[in-house]
């Protein structure tokens, strides 16, 4: 997609995703440090947060975490069934654009009333009830929203838990001058118009890789922006029974495919049940691929990035109007003073 056109620069969805790039760039890892100092005195982290500002940030902190072998525990779960957890020694940060959001307010509310030491709020929207409940707050730079899919923020968020952690850890966080270029080309680079016409037709679109935020990212976005039934198949899940109701009207999108499992994944979903695959990776597969920059040790917002690039695409080419949607909300389920 190019800001330059206007079928794509009328849209604030597509304006605020070619935000994302000047974000990555002038993002202050420092910012996390006074909350690193807290969250030294607990146990581990515990993210939350509703639909987008959960999925990505928290999921992609724990993988990294995982990954690189840290010993710091970290959870995340949606607020509603956090309540049932005792959470008193972990340090909570709560995530929510609007300072609104329901299960969010209404959980920090509970630790609040519990005297809950370190509940540290992410938003977009000062002196909202985050603030008013929160021990403290972080404001994200990146600005309002007005689209009704989150991008930008989304990946400040990530920004910032990824600053936290090396913090936390003694490491330095370098290179985002780089993501800044990559994630810019991811967003702009030219989709295969077959891919979109595959995708295009797809009465469910699945998308499948790993539990780091992304694909489960992504098939939000998909219902979002194509207004297409989706869904995420956890690693290898796509191969694992689900198979058997699957039918060679629908697609699956691979994203960076477990090179181990690809046989797998052809067998079962192409040869077996008729349908396609499509991966979004950095190097060629056996499979129709969008061929992305590699990001290295911060791939997945590239990868996000691309993905957001190929459904603004295929919403364009169903002549969607991507800023206007018929249910969905921008706060899904906004705390009001009758709550």
């Amino acid at each position: 997609m190019k800001l330059s056109e206007g079928k794509y620069n009328k849209y604030a969805l597509v304006r605020e995703m070619m935000e994302t790039p000047g974000i990555i760039k002038s993002f202050d890892p420092s910012i996390a440090e006074r909350f690193a100092e807290t969250a030294r005195k607990q146990k581990g982290l515990f993210l939350t947060g509703e639909g987008s500002s959960r999925i990505f940030p928290a999921k992609r902190a724990i993988y990294s975490s995982l990954k690189k072998g840290n010993a710091f525990s970290i959870l995340t779960e949606g607020c509603t069934q956090a309540e049932e957890y005792n959470l008193s020694d972990y340090t909570v940060f709560a995530a929510s654009n609007s300072g609104q959001t329901k299960e969010v307010i209404r959980l920090i509310a509970r630790l609040k009333k519990l005297n809950h030491p370190a509940v540290i709020g992410l938003t977009a929207n000062p002196r909202s009830r985050l603030e008013e409940n929160a021990t403290t707050v972080h404001i994200l730079k990146c600005g309002k929203e007005e689209a009704v899919a989150a991008t930008k923020s989304v990946v400040e968020q990530g920004l910032f838990y990824d600053s936290l952690l090396r913090s936390l850890n003694g490491e330095k966080m370098e290179g985002l001058n780089d993501l800044s270029v990559k994630t810019e080309k991811a967003l702009t680079l030219s989709i295969d118009p077959d891919i979109t016409r595959i995708i295009s037709k797809a009465g469910t679109i699945y998308f499948a890789g790993r539990n780091n935020g992304v694909a489960e990212e992504l098939a939000l976005k998909a219902i979002e922006i194509t207004r297409k039934k989706s869904a995420f198949l956890e690693g290898t899940f796509a191969v694992h029974g689900i198979e058997e109701v699957m039918d060679k009207k629908e697609v699956l999108i691979w994203i960076e495919p477990f090179e181990t499992e690809i046989e797998k994944f052809n067998e079962c979903l192409v040869t077996g049940v008729g349908m396609q695959i499509i991966a979004l990776s950095s190097k060629k597969t056996m499979f129709p691929t969008i061929i992305i920059p590699d990001g290295g040790q911060y791939a997945e917002y590239v990868q996000l990035a691309a993905g957001w690039n190929l459904l603004v695409e295929t919403g364009i080419s169903l002549e969607i109007n991507l800023d206007k949607t018929t249910r969905a909300r921008k706060v899904g389920n906004e705390f009001l003073d009758s709550n």
